[in-house]
């Protein structure tokens, strides 16, 4: 067998070109749609809706293939290359002379490519021995840098062409096809991770339910920067689709880098304080960037809710493994990760319709108040479900 320290690097190289390939859309979306033929905060939400939903309603189905056949890695090939070949055909869309409606098609069926490619990525992580946490934790940090690059390299190429970055994504993931080629096939043959053990397991284990809400909420404020924060930062100061992903950046990294050291943070401290109290200091500072009179201030405070989502995710995925013994961890990662998918979409849905029919600020007001108001109302949860998670001691299973 080839070396485990080895394909838990090349895997999340994988993951990180995968999220790279994604946020290098998001900084100049309002210039892309243009480019594919519509226009407005509207379509840039349809035009993100499409893959998300695809994403929702696909990555079940790549899990359920992966545990019927017994591979990951020949499904993360197949579906690397069908969304680097969606990438290439949307690229070519404006020179077809096609609408915009066979656009957000293009979007759906690279949307169903992409994800195999990315979920089936972290299940073999986390096939791999060595601890859930470290094998997590590679992740974690290929997501979040993976996001802060995309978003500054996203917003430079936007400048130079709209469908630059869309060109770009199809070479990411032609690589990500490459790379998964050369990791040992590790996949369990009766692990069940489709949607239908997901159900299965929150039912079993209704307590789920509680991370599983924070996780869509978080979620959904990172759906709702990457649409209308983009909007929000290039219309209210000016800036252009490389100062945007600057921007945006400045919430990935640390983001990405915080995530290990305060993940560690909750396993001596517990998960009340950094799920509940950072959770209500993200919403805060989400409603400051909003309220925040000058690019400057606005910029940093998009820093400070980096931070506090580096505090508050980690504990959050934390508590969800906390409540389920060993060999049920990989279910309710994967049932995290679909309400965390939902979320992301309601994030576009959500953020655009507000912003849309309210304004700016609203919408800030809105989104982080949602965050707030979660923790407040689980506040008595969480603390109830605390005592189940014992890092020194092990797992202790609740039902309820």
């Amino acid at each position: 067998m080839g070396s485990e320290r080895r394909d838990r690097v090349v895997l999340a190289v994988v993951v990180w070109c995968v999220l790279v390939s994604q946020v290098l859309l998001y900084p100049g979306l309002a210039d892309l749609v243009v480019a594919l033929g519509a226009s407005g905060i509207d379509a840039a939400t349809a035009f993100l809706v499409a893959e998300v939903a695809a994403f929702v309603a696909f990555a079940s189905v790549w899990g359920a293939l992966s545990d019927t056949t017994g591979r990951r890695l020949r499904w993360i090939v197949a579906g690397a290359v069908g969304g680097a070949a969606s990438y290439l055909l949307l690229a070519a869309l404006p020179a077809l002379g096609v609408g915009f409606g066979v656009a957000l098609a293009v979007r759906v069926v690279g949307g169903a490519f992409t994800i195999g490619a990315f979920s089936l990525a972290v299940t073999t992580l986390a096939d791999l021995s060595g601890g859930n946490g470290r094998n997590m934790g590679a992740a974690g940090l290929a997501i979040g840098l993976g996001a802060a690059l995309g978003a500054v390299v996203g917003g430079r190429l936007s400048t130079v062409d709209p469908l630059a970055p869309v060109v770009a994504a199809a070479g990411l993931l032609l690589l990500v096809a490459g790379l998964a080629a050369t990791v040992t096939e590790r996949a369990p043959t009766c692990r069940e991770m489709g949607l239908r053990a997901v159900v299965t397991g929150l039912k079993t284990r209704p307590a789920l339910a509680v991370p599983y809400a924070f996780g869509f909420v978080d979620r959904l404020t990172a759906g709702f920067f990457a649409l209308v924060g983009v909007f929000y930062f290039r219309t209210q100061f000016g800036l252009d689709a490389a100062g945007a992903g600057v921007v945006l950046a400045l919430f990935f990294l640390p983001f990405a880098l915080l995530q290990y050291p305060l993940g560690v943070v909750s396993d001596r401290v517990g998960r009340f304080y950094p799920v509940v109290v950072g959770s209500v200091c993200y919403g805060v500072a989400i409603v400051g960037v909003g309220l925040a009179p000058s690019l400057g201030l606005a910029a940093g405070l998009m820093a400070v809710v980096g931070v506090f989502g580096a505090l508050v995710a980690p504990a959050t995925m934390a508590l969800a493994t906390d409540l389920v013994p060993d060999d049920e961890r990989g279910v309710a990662l994967g049932g995290f990760n679909v309400a965390g998918s939902l979320g992301f979409l309601a994030g576009f849905l959500v953020g655009g319709l507000a912003a849309d029919t309210l304004g700016y600020l609203p919408s800030f007001l809105v989104v982080g108040g949602l965050e707030v108001a979660i923790a407040v109302v689980a506040l008595r949860a969480v603390r109830r479900l605390e005592p189940f998670a014992d890092p020194e001691q092990g797992v202790h299973a609740a039902d309820g």
